[in-house]
């Protein structure tokens, strides 16, 4: 067996598990893995930048990065939090603004390239940090702790993307054909494209007719179906955004963290458009 491929099944078997486990159990833990997932995506972020010599404002993104899953989650558990959040977020991404740039005016002389690290800063805390966090609503929005119902709802956009992940793989490599994005991601077809769209809603059905009536969720085939393939296309636009970032920065993997996948940043991209997308629909369908 391919080394690389060991790796990735070795991390995948203990992984797995203990991300079912955390969902399930929900609450201060699942908020605290976002928060980590969110810090540590950050910081690949600041090291992708750091290629073009972009030094971000490191502290303050970690600490926005951190803590907005944690603060979604207490508003989510705690109705003072709430009013209070929903009173004041407006102000929330004005006030990161001004606070950045006095930093910036503080910290980073003109030669330093204040402007690129507010943006890149900005964009991290925005990419990295709050699009994960949408998992968190995902989770609590209509389900307490220790619940199987709030645990599907987070799994089946991540299971469609995976199992579109793998189909675009290997529907890759047998049929080849032509290039997805050749100057982004040589190694995607459009053969494999089509494979992850059609594996991806595949999985639609399996959830329709078995998990979501165990769990007691009512969603049809036809929603569901529409559901994953929606999750298909927008996975494989932020497989391929994430790709751009790499391809400018001029490095294969986002980090070295996971073994046989990368960095965080490589094995969340797809999610990364999915999980906010997933988080909109199940609001739409009433699920939330």
């Amino acid at each position: 067996m391919d080394s690389n491929l060991a790796r990735r099944i070795a991390f995948a078997a203990v992984a797995i598990p203990l991300a079912v486990l955390v969902v399930w159990v929900g609450g201060w833990p699942l908020a605290l893995l976002v928060a980590t997932i969110a810090v540590l995506g950050t910081g690949e972020i600041f090291d992708l930048a750091r290629h073009h010599g972009i030094e971000a404002l490191r502290p303050p993104g970690f600490a926005v990065a951190a803590l907005i899953p944690l603060v979604w989650y207490l508003a989510q558990v705690n109705p003072d939090a709430a009013r209070f959040v929903a009173a004041w977020s407006a102000y929330l991404v004005p006030a990161l603004v001004i606070i950045l740039l006095a930093l910036a005016l503080a910290l980073r002389p003109a030669t330093e390239r204040p402007l690129g690290a507010i943006a890149v800063t900005l964009f991290a805390v925005g990419y990295a940090g709050l699009l994960p966090a949408f998992l968190v609503p995902i989770r609590h929005g209509a389900w307490p702790g220790r619940s199987w119902g709030g645990t599907v709802l987070v799994f089946f956009p991540l299971v469609v993307v995976w199992v579109c992940d793998t189909a675009a793989m290997f529907g890759g490599r047998l049929v080849g054909g032509a290039k997805l994005a050749p100057s982004i991601s040589p190694g995607k077809t459009r053969s494999g494209g089509i494979a992850g769209l059609i594996g991806g809603t595949l999985v639609a059905p399996l959830f329709a007719l078995l998990v979501f009536p165990w769990v007691g969720i009512e969603l049809s085939v036809v929603t569901a179906c529409a559901m994953a393939l929606g999750f298909s296309v927008i996975g494989q636009v932020g497989d391929l955004a994430e790709s751009l970032l790499k391809r400018e920065a001029g490095v294969k993997d986002s980090s070295s963290l996971i073994p046989g996948h990368g960095g965080v940043l490589d094995r969340l991209d797809s999610l990364y458009f999915v999980i906010p997308v997933a988080a909109a629909w199940y609001q739409l369908a009433g699920l939330l």
